[in-house]
C-alpha cells in the first residue's frame, strides 16, 4: 500500500514539474560535481596504514636532489647571473655543471647515463634553479620535459642508444615547432618534408627556437603530407651538422637573456627515414603530449622566479628604516606581503598537484594549464610588488629584482600563452558539466 502511494505521489510530482516553467533552481546542490573536486579512493587509512601526505612532502631522493641543486645554484650560478644576463650568454661552466650533476637527464634510466629519478624531481630542480636564474632553469626544464621525454617515449631502441647517452653527458637538444606565422596556432606550420626514396628533404624555417645556439640535435616538426593537414605533421631528428641547416642571429631579448633564442632554417635538408621520431604523421600528438607536461615545468620556473624575487626583497624591507621603523613593519606592507606570500603558496600547491597527477598517470591537462596560467600571474604580481617595496634601488641593475621582473614576462607567452591556457581550462570545464 505504501509503495503504491509513493508511486502515485511521484507520478503527480512529475506532472506538476512538467507544467511549471523551466528556470534555474536556487539554493540547491548541483547534480554535476566538478571533476577536479573528486578525490581518488584510497584504501582505509586507519586499517591499512595509508597516510595522505601534504603536497610538500618529499621522498628522500627528492629532498636530497633539492638541497644539492640549491647549493649548486648559490655557489656556482649566483656569482655569474649578472654577467650572463649582460652578455646574453650562458656560461660554459654552468652548462658543464648541469651535466656533471645529472640535472639534464633527471628522469633518464641509468642504462642511458641518467639519474633515474622522478618527474617531480625535475619540477623541484627547475624551481630551485629559477630562484637564482630562470634562464638556467629553462635549459633544465626543456631538456628533461621535452627532448629527453620525446626520445624516451617515442624513440626506437636504436635512436635511444644513439642520442640519450649524449643528452645525459654533453649534448643539448632543441625543439623546433614555432614559425613566423604559426605561434599559438602551432599546427598551421609551413615547414615541409618531401619523401625521396628512403629519406626526406626538409624545407622551411622556424622561429623562437630555444638553445639553438648550443643544440647538438634538433627535433623538427615538419609536414610530410600537407594534403592531410595537421595530421601530416611528423617529428624528424636532425643533427646540428646536417648540410642545409642554418642557425640565425640570436634574438636580443627583454628577459631570460642567457638562453639563446634563434631562428633556424632548413634548405633541402636531407634526413634519413630512420630519423623519424614516432609514427609518421603523429607529430602533432607528440607535440601536444610534451607541451602538456612541459607546462608544469614552466609553472615551476615561474614559481621559482617569483619565490627568488620575494626572498631577495623581504630581508631588505626589514633592514630599510623609514620614519623610525622598518618598512616591513608598516601595516600597509604587512597586508601586501601576506597577500603575495599566500599567492606564492597557492601557486606552489597548483604546480605540485599537477606534477603529482602527471607522475601518477592520472589526467592532468586542466591542472597543468591552471598551474602555468596562475604561476605566470603570480610572478607578474610578485616581481612588480617587489620593485615597489624596494623603492628606487629595486629599479636599478645593482639588485636582481629588475631582472626577475624582465624574466617573468615570457611565462605568459611560451609553451602556450595565458589566453591559450584559459581556453584549455574552459574546454575542460565544459566537458565536466
Amino acid at each position: 500500500m505504501a509503495a503504491g502511494c509513493a508511486g502515485s505521489l511521484l507520478r503527480r510530482c512529475g506532472k506538476l514539474r512538467r507544467s511549471l516553467p523551466t528556470r534555474p533552481v536556487l539554493w540547491k546542490a548541483s547534480p554535476c560535481v566538478f571533476k577536479s573536486s573528486k578525490s581518488e579512493a584510497l584504501s582505509d587509512p586507519v586499517n591499512d596504514g595509508v597516510v595522505c601526505a601534504p603536497l610538500q612532502t618529499f621522498k628522500e631522493q627528492e629532498t636530497m636532489m633539492k638541497e644539492m641543486v640549491k647549493k649548486f645554484a648559490q655557489e656556482r650560478i649566483a656569482p655569474l647571473v649578472q654577467k650572463m644576463d649582460a652578455d646574453a650568454k650562458l656560461d660554459d661552466s654552468v652548462l658543464q655543471g648541469l651535466f656533471q650533476l645529472g640535472l639534464l637527464s633527471i628522469e633518464l634510466g641509468p642504462e642511458y647515463g641518467g639519474t633515474g629519478l622522478s618527474f617531480f624531481s625535475t619540477i623541484l630542480v627547475t624551481e630551485e634553479l629559477a630562484k637564482v636564474d630562470p634562464s638556467v632553469a629553462l635549459i633544465c626544464e626543456l631538456q628533461n620535459t621535452l627532448t629527453n621525454k620525446l626520445f624516451t617515449q617515442y624513440g626506437s631502441e636504436e635512436q635511444k642508444i644513439t642520442y640519450l647517452p649524449r643528452l645525459a653527458k654533453d649534448m643539448v637538444g632543441s625543439f623546433c615547432l614555432s614559425e613566423a606565422q604559426s605561434g599559438s596556432d602551432a599546427f598551421s606550420l609551413k615547414t615541409q618534408a618531401e619523401k625521396k626514396g628512403d629519406y626526406y628533404i626538409i624545407n622551411g624555417s622556424k622561429m623562437w627556437i630555444s638553445f639553438a645556439e648550443q643544440a647538438g640535435v634538433f627535433l623538427v616538426m615538419a609536414n610530410a603530407n600537407p594534403s592531410a593537414g595537421y595530421k601530416g605533421i611528423t617529428c624528424f631528428i636532425v643533427n646540428r651538422d646536417t648540410e642545409g641547416l642554418h642557425i640565425g642571429k640570436k634574438e636580443d631579448k627583454l628577459g631570460i637573456r642567457a638562453t639563446s633564442t634563434c631562428p633556424v632554417t632548413f634548405e633541402n635538408v636531407k634526413v634519413p627515414e630512420t630519423n623519424i621520431l614516432g609514427p609518421l604523421g603523429h607529430g602533432y600528438k607528440l607535440a601536444i603530449g610534451m607541451l602538456n607536461g612541459g607546462r608544469i615545468g614552466i609553472a615551476a620556473q615561474m614559481l621559482g622566479l617569483a619565490q627568488g624575487c620575494f626572498d631577495h626583497t623581504i630581508p631588505y624591507t626589514k633592514e630599510r628604516v623609514q620614519f623610525g621603523k622598518s618598512v616591513f613593519d608598516f601595516q600597509g606592507m604587512h597586508h601586501q606581503i601576506a597577500q603575495v606570500a599566500t599567492q606564492l603558496e597557492a601557486a606552489r600547491l597548483l604546480t605540485y598537484n599537477a606534477a603529482r597527477l602527471a607522475e601518477a598517470g592520472r589526467p592532468f591537462i586542466k591542472e597543468a594549464s591552471m598551474a602555468k596560467y596562475y604561476t605566470a600571474e603570480v610572478a607578474t604580481q610578485t616581481t612588480s610588488k617587489c620593485i615597489e617595496w624596494m623603492g628606487g634601488v629595486g629599479f636599478t641593475k645593482d639588485y636582481p629584482i629588475e631582472k626577475y621582473y624582465r624574466d617573468f614576462k615570457i611565462g605568459t607567452i611560451y609553451e602556450g600563452t595565458s589566453n591559450i591556457q584559459l581556453s584549455t581550462i574552459a574546454k575542460s570545464i565544459a566537458q565536466e558539466y
